[in-house]
């Protein structure tokens, strides 16, 4: 008996996101708001940055009513599924292993990942260059699993909860480098005052194995009306120019990559 309550719940619950998905009036984005310049909180509490910009374009593009719910990165998937909003717009990255839980929008972003060290430090990307070495990444991201199934057992990894705080033990000396995406760091670290005590240190990494297609937004699999809606709002704003608008306020590149 209980298990046919379950499947009847589960039944109810995909048939509630079918009929949504046919006649959205309100998309309700997940947003971490402590990864500038994607998105941050500034002192009045408020959701701010290029994530925030572009969540409130696809909705009037879409028109649609638009909320913004912030959200630790963390659990920032499982809040989803747990329908505490309705999509993700995260400077999530686009990989196979999330597939298998979420759908993806095409990307909206495509940013290298880099390292960053206390000037004049080198960086050897290698199992023997990286031995004894305390790097500083974000938990659950694409940089933790990069590191950990490539180097795990050669590198000590530091997972923080959010990057400001590896940056704050980058600059006390608790860590040797940071590992994230390259905006996030010349935002969060190089362009803050004592920044220039630091730079980008080793190459570009970018595989897609790790690292996917660049960013999505994500949504719950069942919600394939949203992810068309998105998808069509995407390619309509970088038509009209309003996505290079929201762009140049941020980036001094064009951030959609190649």
């Amino acid at each position: 008996m209980k298990k046919l309550l379950v499947a009847g719940a589960m039944m109810a619950a995909l048939a509630t996101g079918a009929v949504q998905a046919q006649d959205w009036k309100t998309v309700r984005f997940g947003i971490e708001g402590a990864y500038p310049p994607f998105s941050w909180t500034d002192e009045s509490g408020q959701l701010q940055g290029f994530d925030v910009d572009m969540a409130n374009a696809l909705c009037e593009q879409m028109q649609v009513q638009c909320q913004l719910v912030a959200q630790d990165w963390d659990g920032i998937i499982p809040a989803l599924l747990a329908r505490k909003y309705d999509a993700i717009i995260a400077a999530m990255s686009i990989t196979e292993e999330r597939k298998r839980t979420v759908d993806f929008t095409g990307k909206y972003a495509l940013v290298p990942n880099k390292f960053a060290a206390r000037k004049g430090a080198e960086l050897d990307l290698s199992k023997d260059g990286l031995a004894g070495k305390r790097i500083g990444v974000q938990i659950a991201t694409t940089h933790d699993k990069y590191l950990t199934d490539n180097f795990g057992r050669e590198v000590s990894l530091v997972r923080y909860g959010t990057a400001d705080e590896a940056y704050l033990d980058l600059k006390a000396g608790r860590i040797d480098y940071v590992f994230l995406d390259a905006t996030a760091i010349e935002e969060g670290l190089l362009n803050k005052e004592g920044g220039d005590a630091f730079e980008f240190v080793g190459p570009s990494v970018t595989d897609e194995q790790w690292f996917g297609e660049g960013f999505g937004i994500a949504v719950r699999k069942q919600d394939q009306k949203l992810k068309e809606m998105l998808n069509q709002a995407i390619l309509d704003l970088r038509e009209s120019g309003k996505y290079q608008e929201i762009n140049g306020k941020y980036f001094e590149y064009d951030v959609y990559g190649g």
